[in-house]
């Protein structure tokens, strides 16, 4: 992550003073430390915290600040904005009859309620709490000694254990042109004082979706660019045509199945030449095209840690080349979630410092894109899906849930895919989407089939009741013929 900067206000001097606090001393190393970790984002302060409340001798490392990505340029100022952009959209839509809002709003209040929403969420990460539970937090760049020591700075950390959770960066596609043209990242578009008059997205992802729907939503003009067929390649088709379709009642134009050749700046626009010769241009553009693992700086082959441009390579287990050293998070080369870094936090704990085993291919992941309506997915992708014998897919429009049908909100679905009872994937499209895929996720996670849903009891009118819907599917789909012949002889002894 770049060095954070801050604007004049209260709530970033707050979030300053609870990330990166300034005259910061680092404390004198112990002899040998049961676990040093290096980053602390989300996969390595939920490391430590365990480590430490069990016990543990721990020492964690910082580079710039506390709580990494998620807190800092991520999920916390992206659904803050997010939030803010759908006030925007309801304000101005007048739906139900409701009384319609014009005008361009206040953009810097957007921009302040995120800044107040990460400075108040920024104390449970800050560096005096990870101090008080008796950690030994070192701000500094950590590189690997040698395979049982780490230096920060002067000072040199042995370890008996050690974890690197260092994340990962905004990847910089090498389009001509584009580094010497001045762009935006996540990094740094939550910096923005002033909105963009046309915002140009270089991505179609989860990232570019999001803050694409929300620039717009905000008032400026947007323009996705993607190189695919489509946005959000990953996920279910017909789920991304629903947020597709989203986009573009917002006013978002969505560019799929474009090359860029070339960017460059032409007085105040940025000019995005396609092959073929079109221009697009805008103010400001947003590179939103991936991520890159974090391994710079770190000098793992002095640990004699094998990495590639993966990230750092591990087993089932998430152990390195170096039996002494794991590493959790984006940096491991997994799928690059926040709760996957919570995840391998919890697992890695048990597995270097006790003796567990836990396996991450064992690992339930869900995820979501805060679209409205938001996309949500758990299982296996569409191309693990096509080579599993005997999948069978039900799917239950949104517009056969009556809640969706009282919110206005029906372009969606729940979809679920079964092998016999077992729910192997499931994708639900629909406002809250991301809460209730967490119900899927569980019953998966617990080894519950899709009969388990049938006979849990929803609370009406809500949503999630889509989910047992398709259970309801499931159940009328193994009713043959041959069943009901034998339903209506046993009815027919009784008459």
């Amino acid at each position: 992550m770049s060095e954070l900067k801050s604007t004049a206000g209260d709530a970033d001097r707050e979030w300053r003073a609870n990330v990166s606090p300034e005259n910061w001393t680092n404390p004198e190393p112990k002899d040998k430390y049961d676990l040093v970790v290096i980053g602390a984002g989300t996969g390595g302060l939920v490391t430590s915290a365990i480590a430490a409340a069990l016990g543990a001798r721990v020492a964690l490392i910082e580079r710039h600040a506390m709580g990494g990505d998620c807190l800092n340029v991520g999920c916390v100022p992206s659904k803050g904005l997010l939030r803010a952009s759908r006030a925007w959209a309801d304000a101005r839509s007048g739906r139900f009859g409701a009384p319609q809002a014009d005008g361009d709003g206040d953009f810097a209040e957007a921009m302040e309620h995120m800044r107040r929403t990460r400075a108040k969420i920024s104390a449970v990460d800050s560096a005096e709490r990870y101090r008080g539970m008796g950690i030994d937090l070192f701000f500094g760049d950590a590189r690997f000694k040698s395979c049982d020591q780490i230096a920060v700075g002067d000072a040199v950390l042995r370890f008996r254990r050690a974890v690197i959770a260092t994340g990962s960066s905004p990847a910089v596609p090498p389009i001509a042109g584009l580094r010497e043209t001045p762009f935006l990242t996540n990094e740094t578009i939550f910096d923005l004082q002033t909105r963009p008059r046309h915002l140009l997205v270089v991505g179609g992802g989860p990232i570019g979706c999001e803050l694409a729907q929300a620039f717009r939503r905000l008032g400026a003009g947007v323009t996705i660019l993607e190189r695919g067929e489509r946005v959000l390649a990953k996920d279910d088709a017909d789920a991304a045509a629903v947020v597709a379709r989203a986009l573009a009642g917002d006013g978002v134009a969505v560019r799929t199945s474009v090359e860029l050749e070339s960017v460059s700046k032409s007085g105040t626009d940025v000019v995005v030449r396609l092959r073929g010769g079109e221009e697009v241009r805008g103010d400001s553009i947003l590179v939103a095209g991936g991520r890159t693992p974090n391994t710079q700086g770190l000098d793992l082959e002095r640990g004699e840690i094998i990495f590639d441009k993966k990230g750092v390579t591990v087993d089932q287990h998430l152990r390195t080349s170096n039996p002494s050293v794991y590493a959790v998070g984006d940096v491991a080369g997994s799928y690059q979630f926040t709760h996957v870094a919570d995840a391998h936090a919890r697992m890695v704990v048990r597995n270097a410092l006790f003796f567990g085993r836990q396996r991450i291919d064992s690992l339930v992941v869900p995820w979501c894109t805060y679209t409205s309506p938001e996309l949500a997915h758990v299982g296996m992708s569409a191309d693990q899906l096509a080579n599993v014998k005997g999948v069978r897919s039900i799917t239950v429009p949104l517009k056969e849930v009556d809640r969706a049908t009282i919110e206005g909100d029906s372009d969606g679905f729940c979809r679920l895919h079964l092998v016999g009872n077992k729910i192997v994937a499931a994708t639900m499209v629909a406002d809250r989407a991301g809460d209730i895929i967490a119900i899927a996720a569980a019953a998966m996670s617990n080894g519950l089939g899709v009969s388990a849903l049938g006979k849990t009891i929803f609370p009406y009118p809500t949503e999630a009741e889509a989910l047992r819907r398709c259970a309801d599917a499931s159940r009328r789909g193994s009713l043959t013929p041959g069943r009901q012949r034998l339903l209506r002889k046993f009815f027919g002894l009784f008459r």
